[in-house]
C-alpha cells in the first residue's frame, strides 16, 4: 500500500464515517423532529441527488478537462460548509423543511463533482493493475465506519439531538479535503482542444449506448439505483414506524448490514480469482435480490431478525456488484474519456434516483411501507438479468 493511497484511505473512511452519522440523523430529523411525511422524506433524498440529473454529464466534460484533485478538495469543503448550516439553524430555531432540502440539493450538486472526479482519480493513485484490489480496499475500510456509523449516529441522536450530529460530517468533509491535498502522485490529464461541450458529451454518451457491457451494466444499475431510491423514502417510516424500533435500535440494524457490506468488499478479490470478475458482477445481484425480499416480511417483535438478514444480505451483494463493476468499466474505458463515461453513468443512475424516491414516497402514502418495499425489492430481484445476458455473450462490443 503506498503513501498516497494510505491518504487516500483516511480521507474516504473518515467522509464515510460521517455521512452514514448524518444519514440516520437527517432523516431522524426529519420523522421525529420536523413531523416530515413519507412524501417530505421523499423531496430530502430525491433532492440529494437531482444534482446528477441537472449539471451530471457537463461535469463529466469538466473533469477530462481539468486536474481531478483540486476539484474533489473543492466539493468536499463546498459540502462541509453547506452541511453546517442545518446544526446552526437548528440551534438558532429556525430549522425548517425547506432548509433540509435546499442543503440536501446543494450539498448534491457538489456530490456530482466528487463522484466523477474520484472514480476517474482513482486509476492515477493506483495503476489498472491494481484497480480491483484498490476499490476492494477503500470499500473494506469505509465499509467499517459505516458499521460504527449508524449505531453511533442512532445513539447520538438519542443523546445529543439530530441537527448537532450532522456536524459530524462537515467536520469529516474537512479531514478528506486535507488528505486530498497530501496525495503526491501526478495525473496524467489528456489536455485536448474542446470541440464544444455538447460533443465532448455527445462522445461520453456514445460509447455507454454502443459498448455492449457498459450498457447493460447501466441498465442493472439503474434498476437497482430507482428501487434503492423508493426504498429510500420508506425504510425509516418502516423501521420506526411499523417495526416500532427506537433510533438507537435503528442505528444497529443498519450498522449490521453494513458488517455485512465490509465483508463483501474484503473478500471481493477472492470471490474474482475463485468464480471469475466478470461472473461475481450478475451473481452477486442473484444474491442481493432474492435475500432482500425478506426485508418486508419483519413484523415488530422478533420476526425484526427477518429484516436484518434481508439488509445484510443486501448490502453483501450490492458492495460485490459495485466493486466488480465499477473496476470492470475504469479497466475498459480509455483514460481520456474515463470523466465523461463516469459522468454519463452517474447521469443515467442517479438520475433516474429522485423519481424513485418521489415514487417512493408517494406510493408510501397510498399504500404503506411494507407495500412499496415489495416493489423496491422485486426490482432488484430482476436486476441481474441484462448484465448476465451481455457477458455470457462471446467478447466484443
Amino acid at each position: 500500500m503506498t503513501r498516497d493511497f494510505r491518504w487516500l484511505l483516511v480521507g474516504q473512511t473518515t467522509s464515510q464515517f460521517g455521512a452514514q452519522v448524518s444519514g440516520v440523523a437527517i432523516p431522524l430529523l426529519a420523522v421525529l423532529g420536523l413531523g416530515a411525511t413519507p412524501f417530505e422524506v421523499g423531496l430530502v433524498s430525491a433532492a440529494g441527488t437531482v444534482g446528477f440529473a441537472l449539471i451530471g454529464l457537463p461535469a463529466g466534460v469538466w473533469v477530462d478537462r481539468c486536474r481531478r484533485r483540486p476539484i474533489l478538495v473543492a466539493s468536499d469543503l463546498a459540502r462541509a460548509g453547506m452541511l453546517g448550516s442545518i446544526p446552526v439553524a437548528a440551534w438558532l430555531g429556525v430549522l425548517t423543511m425547506t432548509q433540509l432540502i435546499v442543503v440536501a440539493l446543494l450539498t448534491g450538486l457538489a456530490r456530482v463533482f466528487f463522484d466523477v472526479g474520484y472514480q476517474s482519480y482513482l486509476p492515477s493513485v493506483v495503476g489498472k493493475d491494481r484497480l480491483l484490489a484498490g476499490n476492494a480496499a477503500l470499500e473494506t475500510v469505509r465499509a467499517s465506519g459505516q458499521v460504527a456509523g449508524p449505531g453511533i449516529g442512532g445513539w447520538l441522536v438519542s443523546a445529543i439531538g439530530a441537527a448537532s450530529v450532522v456536524l459530524v460530517q462537515a467536520v469529516t468533509f474537512v479531514v478528506s479535503a486535507v488528505s486530498l491535498l497530501a496525495i503526491r502522485a501526478s495525473e496524467d490529464v489528456v489536455r485536448r482542444t474542446s470541440s464544444g461541450l455538447w460533443s465532448e458529451i455527445r462522445e461520453g454518451l456514445v460509447y455507454v449506448a454502443r459498448h455492449r457491457v457498459i450498457r447493460a451494466i447501466a441498465v442493472s444499475s439503474a434498476m437497482n439505483n430507482v428501487a434503492f431510491a423508493v426504498a429510500s423514502a420508506v425504510n425509516l417510516v418502516f423501521l420506526v414506524r411499523t417495526l416500532r424500533l427506537s433510533p438507537a435500535w435503528v442505528g444497529i440494524l443498519l450498522a449490521a448490514g453494513s458488517a455485512t457490506a465490509m465483508l463483501g468488499a474484503a473478500v471481493t478479490p477472492r470471490l474474482a480469482r475463485r468464480f471469475g470478475s466478470e461472473r461475481i458482477i450478475w451473481g452477486s445481484l442473484v444474491l442481493a435480490g432474492g435475500l432482500g425480499l425478506l426485508v418486508p416480511l419483519a413484523r415488530p417483535g422478533w420476526l425484526v431478525a427477518v429484516a436484518v438478514l434481508g439488509f445484510a444480505a443486501g448490502e453483501l451483494g450490492q458492495i460485490v456488484y459495485a466493486i466488480s463493476s465499477v473496476t470492470l468499466r475504469q479497466r475498459i474505458v480509455p483514460a481520456y474519456l474515463l470523466g465523461r463515461v463516469n459522468a454519463t453513468m452517474r447521469f443515467l443512475l442517479m438520475g433516474l434516483f429522485p423519481l424513485g424516491a418521489l415514487l417512493g414516497g408517494a406510493a408510501g402514502s397510498a399504500i404503506g411501507a411494507r407495500g412499496t418495499l415489495w416493489i423496491s425489492g422485486g426490482l432488484i430481484a430482476l436486476s441481474w438479468v441484462p448484465v448476465w445476458l451481455a457477458l455470457s455473450r462471446p467478447a466484443g462490443n
